[in-house]
């Protein structure tokens, strides 16, 4: 069985990390700072713009990134350590597949953000939190953190799949010890999911986003969680 390797593929996450030419960061200088700015950018936007109601909801947002960033690392090092199957690995890092879903969600976001939420009774998310006539800045930078939350919702989802798919085909063929290693990693990737439940007291107002993300939850925790079954009963 071939083994992944620190060489092999890699999420597009975990190449941009060390990326910088001439620029070194550990995997946890590169969160600390990623928590570091975006936390700063709520604080400044909010004392700049005087929109006090987004700083919660903008911090939480900047949590849910900044954990998914370490549980991805720690799902990219833990697989890597065992001894899978090469098409596994490359399916789950090199196939990309999680930026398309990424970029589905997102888009899907900004549409109800700007076209379906402003057509409903009561205030548009985007004027409650950044008020009715926010800055270009404002909108950049909330859009660049709801990016990162969209794409770790791509890597959750591909995550899960990817893993049921590789239960399904090699669970049979994995000793007890690996058995072992990969349910702890479906087991990461429901946490990966579950962080964002966190977002959730925010999304009171848009039931649409609320049964969105609690749907994405519990599907990424039943697909994972058939995974994990697969591997405990052909151990």
């Amino acid at each position: 069985m071939a083994t992944a390797t620190e060489g092999e593929d890699r999420w597009v996450y975990e190449s941009i990390v060390g990326a910088i030419p001439g620029v070194h960061f550990s995997r946890a200088q590169a969160v600390a700072i990623q928590l570091g700015l975006f936390g700063l950018g709520v604080v400044v936007l909010a004392a700049l713009t005087d929109r006090w109601e987004g700083l919660a909801p903008g911090l939480a947002a900047v949590l849910v990134v900044s954990a998914g960033s370490v549980l991805m690392l720690t799902i990219g090092r833990r697989i890597r350590r065992l001894d899978v199957p090469q098409i596994y690995t490359h399916t789950l890092f090199g196939s990309q597949i999680e930026i398309v879903l990424g970029v589905l969600s997102f888009v899907g976001l900004v549409t109800y953000l700007f076209v379906a939420d402003p057509r409903q009774a009561g205030e548009p998310l985007i004027q409650r939190l950044l008020g009715p006539e926010p800055s270009l800045l404002s909108v950049y930078f909330m859009l660049l953190v709801l990016w990162d939350v969209c794409y770790r919702i791509g890597t959750g989802w591909w995550a899960s799949l990817v893993g049921l798919w590789r239960s399904v085909l090699f669970a049979d063929q994995f000793d007890p010890d690996t058995r072992a290693a990969l349910i702890e990693v479906d087991l990461v990737t429901i946490g990966f999911a579950a962080v964002q439940v966190v977002l959730l007291p925010f999304l009171g107002a848009q039931p649409l986003l609320l049964v969105l993300v609690s749907g994405h939850v519990a599907a990424v925790a039943t697909v994972s969680g058939l995974s994990i079954l697969l591997l405990w009963r052909r151990g």
